[in-house]
C-alpha cells in the first residue's frame, strides 16, 4: 500500500523530504476494519456508493500543499500539483513510485485533459493556462484578457465541445508562497476558450473569487465554488446557447464552517468536493447528491483541495490532501471532463 522507503528512495526525493515522509507515514495508518469507518454513510442516499471493502489509502507523502489531481489511463499514472515546492508530481499505479514529473512547473495549481488527451494546467507564476503537446512542448491557452495580464488560473474543465473552462481569482499572486506578487488587473472571471477558434470569452464575471468548477453529467449545469465570501457557497448556473453562456446563478451549497475548493461529479451527479479546513470533521472530501444535500463524508487527517477519478474504470477516488495523495474506491464512476 501506498509508497514504500525504498520507493522514496529511488524516486529521486530528497532526504529532508523523506524524513517527512517517514514522520507522516508514522502518524497516519490505514483502518483495519471494514467497512473503513471514515469512509460515513450521511445520508442513506450514499449507501449505494461506498464499498464495504474497500479502504482509504495514503499512496504519497512530503508534499507541502497538494491541488490538482489528474488522471492519465493510457499511462496508468496520475499527475498532481505541489504548489509551494513549484513542482508536478507523478504516481505510478503499477508500482506505486513517486517522481517530480515537472519542476518548475510555474506553481501550477489546477489540472486537466482536454478532449484529445493533452494536459492543461492553470499556472501561477506565469499567470496562464498552459497546454502540454504530445511532443513534451508547452504551449499558452490563454495568459490575456482584453490586453491585460489573468490574476492566477485556479481550477479548470474541458466540456465535450472541446472548450475550456477555468477561474481566475487573484490567489496566486497575493503572495510569494504560491506564486509572485502582483497587482490584479482584471475581474475574478470565469472564462470559456472556444474548442475551435481558440478565443477567449467571460463566461462570467458574478462569482467573487470563484475557485473550483465542475459540469453536471450532461453539461446542462455548471457548478462554481464562490470563496470571496463567508461562508462559502457552491453555485450553480444553467448552461444555455448552445453550451456556450452560463445563467441563472444560484446558491447551491452553503459550506457553513467548511471550506469547499475544487470537486468533481460522478456519473449520477453527485458532487465529491474536497473539504478544510483544519476543524476534526471537517478535513477530507464531503459528497453531496445532485439536490445540494449532504450524503456522505470521507474523513482524512489533513485538508483536501481537489479531488478526480481514475483508475481502470474511473471508479477510484483521488483526492490531494494538504501534504499527501490519498485513494478509495467508490461504487460510481467520475463524469467525463474532470
Amino acid at each position: 500500500m501506498g509508497l514504500n522507503r525504498r520507493q522514496f528512495l529511488t524516486s529521486g526525493t530528497t532526504a529532508a523530504t523523506l524524513a517527512l515522509a517517514s514522520r507522516a507515514f508514522a502518524q497516519w495508518q490505514p483502518s483495519q476494519r471494514y467497512p473503513d469507518p471514515s469512509i460515513q454513510i450521511v445520508d442513506q442516499g450514499f449507501a449505494r456508493y461506498r464499498l464495504n471493502l474497500a479502504k482509504v489509502e495514503r499512496l504519497a507523502t512530503g508534499c507541502r500543499w497538494s491541488e490538482g489531481p489528474v488522471w492519465f489511463g493510457d499511462g496508468r499514472y496520475l499527475l498532481w500539483s505541489d504548489i509551494p515546492n513549484n513542482r508536478i508530481m507523478r504516481w505510478d499505479e503499477e508500482s506505486g513510485a513517486v517522481s517530480v514529473f515537472r519542476k518548475p512547473s510555474n506553481f501550477a495549481n489546477g489540472n486537466t485533459r482536454d478532449r484529445q488527451g493533452r494536459l492543461l494546467s492553470c499556472e501561477h507564476g506565469t499567470r496562464r493556462v498552459s497546454r502540454t503537446e504530445y511532443d513534451g512542448t508547452i504551449t499558452t491557452v490563454a495568459d490575456r484578457y482584453e490586453g491585460k495580464p489573468l490574476n492566477s488560473p485556479n481550477d479548470i474543465v474541458c466540456k465535450s465541445d472541446g472548450s475550456i473552462w477555468f477561474t481566475d481569482p487573484p490567489f496566486g499572486i497575493l503572495g510569494f508562497y504560491e506564486g509572485y506578487v502582483a497587482k490584479p488587473e482584471l475581474p475574478t472571471n470565469v472564462y470559456r476558450v472556444d474548442g475551435k477558434t481558440g478565443q477567449l470569452a467571460v463566461a462570467t464575471g458574478d462569482v467573487n473569487r470563484p475557485n473550483g468548477l465542475a459540469f453536471s453529467p450532461d453539461e446542462s449545469k455548471l457548478y462554481v465554488v464562490e470563496a470571496g465570501v463567508t461562508p462559502r457557497h457552491i453555485v450553480v448556473f444553467d448552461v444555455t446557447d448552445g453550451g456556450t453562456r452560463i445563467r441563472n446563478k444560484r446558491n447551491f451549497i452553503d459550506a457553513g464552517q467548511g471550506t469547499p475548493d475544487g470537486f468533481r461529479c460522478d456519473v449520477d451527479g453527485n458532487l465529491w468536493c474536497g473539504w478544510g479546513m483544519g476543524q476534526e470533521g471537517l478535513d477530507g472530501v464531503s459528497v453531496f447528491n445532485a439536490d445540494g444535500k449532504l450524503i456522505g463524508r470521507i474523513n482524512l487527517p489533513e485538508r483536501s483541495a481537489n479531488v478526480c477519478f481514475g483508475g481502470t474504470y474511473r471508479n477510484r477516488l483521488f483526492m490531494a490532501g494538504s501534504t499527501s495523495l490519498y485513494s478509495v474506491y467508490v461504487n460510481t464512476q467520475g463524469a467525463p471532463g474532470g
